[in-house]
């Protein structure tokens, strides 16, 4: 095609008439269905914050508990920094948990999990808004719950992903805190706003880059893609200051990251699990990672779960009005190749998934193929990646009839309610398993304490467990980890393995 036709094609698509905006009954009826729909994600989170009442502490938790209760945050903030990894963020939200007990733990998924639907929500609602769309009423707090909930629940161990807080601080909360230092660069209108956006990126980046290696992988990747595709997908002013923000918040993570490379606790790990620098960007360490990568990508592609953040997608696409021109909104170039954006996207997502396993497979080997609980860093990413495809879809089938629109609505509607209830099941199953450990870890406490209380040194106790948690004398007796940390959390010299509960 020659370059005036393709100006000429180009011109028309972008002269393309938007359907007829609907009338106020239609409008009314729109926002009842949306916020109708939207009840489905809440109520599963509401579940899901409730079911968090029966987290009892586990694994990691064992050894950060007493280390809280004895030496306070000075004492988490050096175990972190001089022993363990170098993490000083991450010694940091394990204080505002760890420094409540096992309530702290209790009120964990509560907290943490309203925290982070209010920061999908308000990304998506500052998205939309500088790209001059408007969304009927409950259309955006539909789009961030489902998401919400595809990224706490879809994984293959939703327990560890969600509810563990020693795990989820680094790996489900951080890739959302990430999130949340786009929006003021997307709220920004003044000079005072964009100045403030730099501020909050520079400092996000420092924490991200302290709190998780990973999250820091994936954030310099988005980073860098959207630099790249800058030129194309963003006019002259908003390119400008999209570029200062990227390069500010990159030196950011960058400067975190170093803190914690450089930490005596890093240094530790990497000496623990032999991973420096040769060992694990070596031939044989990139085409084994390469392999467990692979393998992660089979159960991710497999679970069908995932598609209701595609239908969510689509109504977001279909039911949205405006963005056809403006200053602040998306370009023609931008909307002419949404076939581009979308290889770009998920190049970005194979790449910083990619290179998550690599940063983790040393220390975790080739169990990082089962460790889901570490994929959250880069899952959150193809959620909302998934979520912008189903969109673009969304968008293009707006000029088609008024009876596809409303066929395809219908389709994604209930693919979305059938998405909660294919996370809806397994949670139930979950709470199961949960309250019979809380009722066993709540036996032996009581015990422990009270054996404690008598002048006893050594008491026996019982492993118990829930979604493959670490507990003391795992493995049948074998694996003595945590045992030394619980001992020390009941003030005792010594535990013993036992098979029977007290």
């Amino acid at each position: 095609m020659s370059k005036s036709a393709g100006t000429q094609a180009e011109g028309e698509e972008s002269s393309r008439p938007e359907p007829p905006s609907p009338g106020p009954a239609r409008r009314r009826w729109t926002a009842i269905g949306t916020s109708g729909l939207a009840l489905l994600p809440l109520a599963l989170l509401g579940a899901a914050f409730w079911i968090g009442r029966l987290v009892r502490p586990g694994g990691d938790d064992w050894c950060f508990l007493p280390v809280v209760r004895d030496e306070g945050a000075l004492g988490m903030i050096e175990k972190f920094f001089l022993h363990d990894n170098g993490r000083i963020a991450n010694a940091l939200l394990v204080i505002g948990y760890g420094s409540f007990g096992v309530p702290g733990h209790q009120w964990f998924a509560l907290v943490s999990g309203v925290l982070m639907l209010g920061i999908l929500w308000a990304l998506i609602a500052s998205a939309l808004k500088r790209a001059g769309l408007t969304a009927p009423r409950g259309l955006t707090l539909l789009v961030a719950a489902t998401a919400a909930a595809l990224f706490f629940f879809a994984t293959p161990n939703p327990y560890k992903a969600f509810y563990w807080p020693a795990n989820s601080v680094s790996h489900t909360v951080a890739p959302v805190l990430a999130c949340a230092a786009v929006i003021p660069l997307l709220r920004a209108r003044t000079r005072r706003g964009r100045d403030f956006a730099l501020g909050v990126a520079y400092l996000a980046g420092i924490f991200i880059g302290t709190l998780s290696e990973e999250t820091s992988v994936v954030a310099c990747v988005v980073l860098a893609t959207v630099l790249l595709m800058s030129r194309w997908a963003l006019p002259g002013a908003g390119r400008t200051r999209t570029r200062v923000w990227c390069v500010v918040a990159f030196a950011g993570v960058a400067v975190g990251t170093a803190i914690l490379y450089l930490s005596p606790g890093a240094r530790a790990r990497r000496e623990r699990f032999g991973a420096d620098g040769a060992s694990m960007f070596g031939p044989e360490a990139l085409i084994a990672s390469l392999r467990a990568f692979g393998h992660v990508l089979g159960t991710i592609f497999t679970t069908w779960q995932y598609l209701g953040a595609v239908a969510v997608g689509v109504l977001l696409g279909l039911l949205v009005r405006g963005g056809e021109g403006g200053t602040d909104g998306p370009d023609g170039s931008l909307r002419r190749r949404p076939l581009l954006l979308v290889l770009v996207g998920f190049l970005t997502f194979l790449v910083s998934g990619y290179l998550c396993i690599v940063v983790a497979y040393p220390p975790f080997g080739a169990s990082v193929v089962s460790a889901s609980r570490i994929w959250g860093d880069f899952l959150l990413f193809y959620v909302l990646f998934l979520v912008g495809v189903g969109a673009l879809m969304g968008r293009a089938l707006r000029a088609g009839r008024r009876g596809i629109r409303a066929a395809t609505a219908a389709a994604a509607g209930v693919m979305c309610a059938a998405t909660c209830v294919g996370l809806a099941v397994p949670l139930l199953r979950l709470e199961r398993q949960m309250d019979v450990r809380a009722q066993r870890w709540d036996r032996q406490d009581r015990s422990l304490r009270d054996g404690a209380a008598r002048g006893a040194q050594v008491l026996p106790y019982t492993p118990v467990s829930v979604s493959g948690m670490l507990e003391p004398f795992g493995n049948h007796g074998k694996r003595a980890w945590p045992a030394k940390c619980v001992a020390q959390y009941y003030h005792l010299e010594k535990i013993t393995h036992s098979t029977r509960l007290p």
